[in-house]
């Protein structure tokens, strides 16, 4: 009887701090989100300013003492994200998991590797749970179309991409034959270096063709570019057209953690849990 009444308790405990830490539709949910982005946002600033060599000269001590108290602070709340959820691994592998985790490893690992915790910066990617913490519902919609519509595009986009490379590879061997090493082509690699640099107009000038013929397949390779760079803006926009908006809520399922629920959903239309 004490082992069903202390399940019991503990399923109460798991269901309450799922509410407060996975929630934002409660007032303590959003409260503890709210608290969170303040403690992130203040994280990210300290190793900004720990990166200034005056300001690490003369506050040191106090840069490493704020990054271990905000470690340990996410670190227990990493800890307890993974404890409140049925499904752990559903959590750990997700985008929100795995950016929870890389932004405690960092302080860990300057234990041994120094300037490691430099990389806390990614704590900055844990701000993107603002979007839950107001309920901004139609950017939630909105970003949810993004995502669907850049996973429809990957065969085209990685079809395109492929193109793209074989193109500059071509291009690099062409320019090779034709500028040599006395032009600065030294070698095939330099010269797709070159086109990849032409092809994207970024355009850097520390090697340009010399010989007219170089020149105009220069101009070629340019005008090219500006085509190339429109394409998967092209593919990606025809695939947000075709979607249609869904009306969504901040609503997270306890067993899977996913969210994305539509607003009059009772169970989690992942895995089947009660909401």
């Amino acid at each position: 009887m004490a082992g069903k009444n202390q399940y019991r308790e503990e399923k109460g405990l798991k269901f309450k701090l799922h509410e407060i830490i996975f929630e934002a539709d409660t007032p303590a949910g959003k409260t503890f989100d709210i608290l969170l982005l303040i403690v992130i946002f203040i994280s990210v600033l300290v190793v900004i300013l720990e990166s200034i060599e005056s300001l690490r000269l003369n506050y040191g001590r106090i840069f490493f003492i704020l990054e271990w108290i905000f470690t340990i602070l996410f670190t227990i709340e990493y800890i307890l994200r993974v404890w409140i959820i049925k499904k752990p691994f559903k959590y750990i592998f997700s985008f929100y998991g795995i950016i929870d985790l890389l932004a405690t490893i960092p302080t860990y690992l300057s234990l041994f590797i120094y300037g490691s915790q430099y990389l806390l910066v990614i704590r900055a990617l844990r701000l993107l749970r603002v979007f839950r913490i107001f309920k901004l519902g139609r950017f939630l919609r909105e970003s949810n179309i993004l995502i669907d519509a850049l996973k429809a595009s990957r065969v085209k986009i990685s079809v395109f991409l492929f193109a793209v490379v074989t193109l500059t590879v071509i291009i690099g061997s062409l320019m090779y034959l034709i500028e040599g090493p006395e032009n600065g082509f030294t070698n095939i690699p330099i010269g797709i270096y070159w086109a990849i640099v032409t092809l994207t107009t970024v355009g850097y000038g520390d090697i340009t063709p010399s010989t007219n013929l170089g020149k105009l397949l220069s101009s070629i390779v340019m005008i090219l570019g500006y085509g190339i760079i429109a394409i998967p803006t092209g593919i990606v926009t025809a695939e947000l057209a075709r979607t249609d908006p869904v009306s969504l809520n901040t609503q997270s399922c306890p067993n899977c953690s996913k969210e994305g629920h539509d607003d009059d959903a009772e169970f989690c239309k992942f895995c089947g849990e009660e909401l």
